[in-house]
This record gives C-alpha cells, sequence and structure tokens, in this order.
C-alpha cells in the first residue's frame, strides 16, 4: 500500500502543482479500488483536494494572498474527459475566456463532448458538457483548438486588432509552426487570422 502511494504521489508530484486527475490516470500502478484507498488517504493528509466526486487536484497557492487558488476549470474538464475516454472541446465563448478575450471570471464553462451531457458544480462554478458534433477533433494540441473555437466565435468581419494581440499573447510562440501545420485545413479565413497570430 505504502509503496503504491509513493507512486501515486511521485506522479502527481511530477505534474506539478495545480495538476487535476481521477484515479485512471494511476490505473497502471495497480487496482482501482486500492488507488481509490491511497487517493482518499493523501486527501485526508492534506496533500490533495477534491473538485468533485472521483476527481482531485493538487492544489496551487497564492503567493500574493497565501490561499490556496480555486481549481483550473479546464483542468478539471481535461481530467473528466481522460476519465471518461471523452473527446472534448471548448465552446466558442469558454476558448475566448480561456485565451485571455475576456477579463471576467466566467462562473459557467461550457465543452462539447461525444460523450453524454452533464453539469458539475466545482467551487461556484458550473462547468457543463453538451453532446453535440465536435469540429477540431483532429487537432493534437489544445491551442489549436482554442484558436480555432475562439476565432469563430469572434467572426470573420472583425475579430480586432486587438483581440488578436491578446491572442498571440496567450500562445506559447514555440507553438506556432504545429499550431499553424495542423490547421491547414480551417475555413480559410481563419487560417488567415492563424497565420497573422503566429507570424
Amino acid at each position: 500500500m505504502q509503496s503504491l502511494e509513493n507512486k501515486i504521489v511521485s506522479r502527481i508530484y511530477g505534474h506539478g502543482r495545480g495538476w487535476v486527475f481521477s484515479k485512471t490516470d494511476f490505473s497502471d500502478l495497480g487496482d482501482h479500488s486500492t488507488i481509490d484507498w491511497s487517493l482518499h488517504r493523501l486527501e485526508k493528509k492534506g496533500t490533495i483536494c477534491r473538485a468533485i466526486r472521483g476527481i482531485y487536484y493538487y492544489p496551487q497557492e497564492s503567493s500574493l494572498l497565501k490561499e490556496t487558488l480555486p481549481v483550473n476549470i479546464q483542468q478539471v474538464a481535461s481530467a473528466i474527459a481522460r476519465k471518461f475516454n471523452w473527446q472534448i472541446e471548448p465552446s466558442g465563448e469558454t476558448a475566448l475566456n480561456i485565451l485571455g478575450i475576456s477579463t471576467q471570471v466566467p462562473s459557467r464553462y461550457v465543452y462539447i463532448t461525444n460523450g453524454r451531457s452533464k453539469i458539475y458544480e466545482i467551487q461556484n462554478r458550473e462547468l457543463q458538457f453538451k453532446k453535440g458534433m465536435m469540429r477540431e477533433t483532429g487537432f493534437k494540441h489544445l491551442e489549436s483548438t482554442l484558436l480555432v473555437q475562439g476565432l469563430r466565435a469572434l467572426g470573420k468581419e472583425n475579430p480586432g486588432s486587438e483581440n488578436l494581440q491578446i491572442i498571440r499573447n496567450a500562445i506559447n510562440p514555440s507553438k506556432y509552426a504545429a499550431i499553424l501545420k495542423e490547421t491547414r485545413g480551417v475555413t480559410s479565413w481563419i487560417h488567415k487570422l492563424i497565420q497573422k497570430i503566429c507570424r
């Protein structure tokens, strides 16, 4: 038991603070019931926190306020998708918020999924999965999905130079080449804007 718990802690530490996970992320280490018990023990110790039933996170602390930061909803969505083997993509408005277009912290995050529709309440925020047609399932990089969904939400006519600059600042330049390559097949006006952002 202790050996398994040490392996779990090592993996958690390896991903760093803020990582969100479920027992599925440790399924290669042992049987599910033992992993469940180990995660329960780690929560009781205060090593990890629970976001919702079956979903945990390695908490981050604000250096300024000296208090634990809320769990990252994007990470929660990814952990749930891994747990249920769903594919997901953020809605246009959620993508824009992740990219920094909105300065307000949203109370509702919406993801399209090939799984089932479901709503989770997480620390006074709503995470909603809507079963529907997914357009960007072929992308390897999350940044590509965010760009395509966000730009589609902004619209073709007037995306705004200020908005494009905000989006550019949100994307790591090291990802530019990969993004340009894997978005070549998207709608032409969206790809032209991506080229402008990743120039």
